[in-house]
């Protein structure tokens, strides 16, 4: 569906015409993203046989960065960082979720999500649209001490929960021990302490068989796992 012509969810029951017209814009968003709810993630929940859906994982994310922010690497403002994590997923109610080892996926991602941003934020009034859109750009580019310890939370979640799990989505097909490493350095680049912890839970994981050991290259090295 193109993005720019789906109907909003206000336009099955509108809002009354009599709202002031700042509020009823801002009741318009907090409406459509209910979608957010709906946007399941490939991630397994700890407390019930299902997949979280991005509402519960961005909830998640503010209590981490809550509750870890005393390990990033870096001073950061805790209410700027909870910001970033609670608007970054937003973009997905028109975007989708891009699972972390979907490689043909993450060809589109980058132009699905930037549409889809510019139809969502462009809903608010317009000095939260700036407000939001700068946020979410912030995330994405990852140069400031919160958005870096932002990315790594989104990082260690799901990780958690593939602990949890047995295994999760380290069980996908072709995914080996040293791609998730790889996948989860954002983590250290944002907390070393932190980091350390996830490489703690993935060699463990790799030597209960939760996630299978990289293949090795004729010369016993490791083979290079995917970007």
């Amino acid at each position: 569906m193109d993005v720019a012509r789906e109907p909003l969810l206000t336009d099955r029951n509108p809002l009354p015409d009599a709202l002031d017209p700042r509020i009823a814009a801002q009741l318009r968003f907090v409406v459509e993203v209910d979608r957010l709810k709906t946007v399941l993630r490939q991630s397994p929940l700890a407390a019930a046989s299902r997949r979280e859906n991005d509402a519960e994982h961005s909830w998640h994310l503010a209590l981490m960065v809550i509750l870890l922010a005393e390990h990033a690497d870096e001073p950061i403002d805790v209410g700027h960082t909870v910001k970033l994590v609670v608007v970054h997923d937003l973009v997905e109610i028109h975007a989708g979720d891009t699972p972390l080892y979907d490689d043909v996926g993450a060809r589109t991602q980058e132009a699905r999500e930037q549409a889809a941003a510019d139809r969502l934020f462009g809903l608010l009034p317009g000095d939260q649209a700036r407000e939001l859109r700068a946020l979410w750009d912030e995330f994405e580019a990852r140069e400031t001490p919160e958005s870096r310890f932002a990315k790594g939370m989104d990082r260690l979640e799901p990780l958690l929960l593939n602990w949890m799990a047995g295994g999760g989505t380290w069980r996908t097909p072709g995914v080996t021990a040293d791609a998730v490493r790889a996948r989860k350095a954002h983590i250290g680049a944002a907390s070393a302490a932190l980091g350390e912890a996830a490489l703690v839970l993935i060699d463990e994981g790799e030597r209960r068989g939760w996630v299978r050991s990289a293949e090795r290259t004729g010369d016993g090295r490791p083979a290079a796992p995917p970007a």
